[in-house]
């Protein structure tokens, strides 16, 4: 590699990682081809970009970029593949679901919404992460609970006020 491929490369993956909010670091040395295919269609179904870069590089970008990273650097040893993601979850839930089938990938480290997760055991920590639209559901969720409860408490209260007036009237 060149080093105008070089600076290009890194070019690249300064402007990506300025743009993205999530990003895994994970370990898939080691899988066979169909397996790396279907970790491949597994992220792209849940709209996840992996890309396998040189730890080099994306130092070099990480140091360019206008994010902090904190010590994600640090992890940058071995065989580096990236998940770019919009959700700060799906990767974690890709990665579980795929550990399934497979001890692959291992998680080396993720950086969502500038906190900074560092190794494999954080895994269930980030698969419980709630998204911003589920936060939302869960908001919506809770402020109209008790609208409903005051709805159901006066249409059920009006059926036993007209049930009393109807056996008063009757009398």
């Amino acid at each position: 590699m060149t080093r105008e491929e070089k600076s290009q490369v890194i070019e690249t993956l300064t402007a990506e990682l300025s743009e993205a909010s999530t990003l895994y670091l994970t370990d898939i040395a080691g899988l066979d081809a169909a397996t790396t295919v279907a970790l491949r269609r597994a992220c792209f179904k849940a709209g996840i970009r992996l890309s396998v870069v040189k730890n080099t590089l994306l130092e070099k970008a990480m140091e360019a970029s206008d994010k902090e990273f904190g010590d994600l650097k640090e992890v940058l040893k071995g065989n580096t593949s990236l998940m770019f993601s919009e959700v700060g979850n799906a990767p974690a839930k890709v990665i579980k679901d795929f550990r399934k089938k497979s001890d692959k990938p291992i998680l080396k480290g993720a950086y969502i919404e500038e906190s900074v997760y560092i190794g494999d055991d954080q895994i269930d920590a980030l698969v419980s992460i709630k998204s911003k639209e589920e936060l939302i559901g869960d908001i919506i969720t809770l402020l109209q609970s008790p609208a409903k409860n005051v709805v159901s408490g006066l249409q059920s209260g009006g059926g036993k006020l007209a049930g009393i007036l109807q056996t008063l009237s009757e009398r």
